[in-house]
């Protein structure tokens, strides 16, 4: 196994692009090393991005902040710029394992290690995230929504990475929540999650929003149908109720041992329900 650790993004790409075998990006390293720990992954090379500077840093500028692959759910949750603008996305990331799995994992590699239940990753796509991709042929932004392709998949091609997570400025009287449910209080997989963008107009009337779902599809979904159930109203209860209807109509989950398919439908729709209440609220700046 070889192990390298590039100073610049651009040495990284060169040593993804050249590399033999199975390679792996070790960021926070929380699945990685836990895979290798327990035999399922022997990656040929590793490549940790730690000492890449610019990708261990919250950037924030008029368009909204870019949030390094390398960052941990800890700093997120530490930088109070970022936790006042994006308060679901931040809160969806502290919900990433343990507190000291918090202080390694990062949502970049939440994202790349393509699971359906990823916790930051519905909040992202409510948020209109993008990912910065950097390879061989340069630089590209791709919706977050669009980089999972399966369980275990996504669409980086052999040479690229993540270089950062990149979220919008926030526009006014905007708000977005993030919710899951599990079997257990703490430390669990979600077997559904819902997060929820809205904004408003100065009447508390919703002009836009964006509705994500996780855990019930192969992939993370947005749901066009159920922002439109929200779009033009106060969000009340009507409006809550044919979101509810809409998640529960879109959901395509499967059965396991943490939940039947009935049960990840029915409550699909419900958090979406809760979420957008939360959302709304935070939009009206009631919280």
């Amino acid at each position: 196994m070889q192990y390298h650790a590039p100073a610049t993004v651009k040495d990284a790409v060169k040593l993804l692009a050249g590399s033999k075998g199975s390679t792996q990006i070790l960021a926070g390293g929380t699945d990685l090393l836990v895979r290798m720990r327990s035999g399922f992954s022997e990656p040929d090379t590793i490549i940790d991005i730690k000492r890449i500077s610019p990708m261990c840093k919250i950037a924030r500028d008029g368009k909204g902040f870019a949030i390094g692959a390398a960052v941990s759910s800890a700093e997120m949750s530490e930088n109070a710029a970022l936790a006042k603008a994006w308060p679901g996305v931040v809160e969806s990331a502290a919900l990433i394992g343990s507190t000291q799995v918090q202080g390694r994992a990062t949502i970049a590699g939440n994202l790349c290690n393509a699971s359906p239940a990823a916790d930051s990753v519905p909040a992202m796509v409510a948020a209109g995230a993008k990912a910065v991709i950097r390879g061989p042929k340069g630089k590209r932004k791709v919706a977050v929504e669009k980089i999972c392709k399966g369980p275990g998949q996504t669409i980086l091609k052999k040479g690229e990475l993540i270089e950062a997570i990149v979220l919008p400025a926030k526009p006014a009287r905007t708000g977005d929540a993030y919710l899951r449910f599990i079997p257990r209080t703490e430390m669990d997989i979600a077997v559904a999650g819902a997060g929820i963008c809205v904004t408003l107009d100065a009447k508390g009337v919703c002009t836009a929003a964006r509705v994500s779902l996780g855990a019930i599809a192969p992939t993370v979904l947005l749901v066009s149908r159920a922002a439109k159930a929200l779009i033009g109203t106060r969000i009340d209860d009507e409006a809550l109720d044919a979101l509810a209807a809409a998640c529960s109509a879109a959901a395509r989950p499967i059965d396991d041992k943490r939940g039947t398919k009935e049960f990840r439908i029915h409550v699909a729709g419900v958090l979406a329900r809760r979420a957008a209440i939360i959302a709304r609220d935070r939009a009206l700046g009631k919280s």
